[in-house]
């Protein structure tokens, strides 16, 4: 088990990613870049959302940033629950600068049962600090 996004989290997830193979991704979620840059009582983290995967690091191509807390981040990778994620992002838990149509596209769109798949993995070698 790996603590919740250290670089040992984002290794394994990277490596549970490749094993994983292909995730057809619906198109909204296929063709979504995000930074993300996560508030943490210890440091700040800077992660990006692309090809399905949380990545450690900003990417360049990503036209949105979300600027949330470390508790918020995963009950979205854990949960993926809309409902949720509209409410934290309505109750200014998430912020987000540059570009929502992004973010937009999200309210309909679902993760495949391979992401499911590899997001339970992920979750199961998850633990918080």
């Amino acid at each position: 088990m790996a603590v919740f996004l250290t670089d040992a989290w984002f290794e394994q997830v990277a490596q549970l990613g490749n094993e994983a193979g292909e995730l057809n991704l619906p198109p909204a979620l296929a063709d979504m870049v995000i930074n993300l840059k996560v508030s943490d009582a210890e440091q700040d983290i800077e992660a990006s959302f692309s090809d399905g995967l949380l990545h450690q690091g900003l990417n360049d191509n990503a036209t949105t940033t979300l600027l949330l807390d470390r508790d918020t981040l995963q009950s979205i990778i854990t949960d993926f629950d809309m409902n949720e994620i509209m409410g934290a992002f309505m109750g200014g838990k998430i912020r987000v600068e540059g570009d929502m149509s992004q973010l937009m596209a999200l309210q309909t769109a679902r993760p495949s049962t391979e992401q499911k798949e590899l997001f339970k993995k992920i979750k199961s070698m998850t633990t918080m600090a």
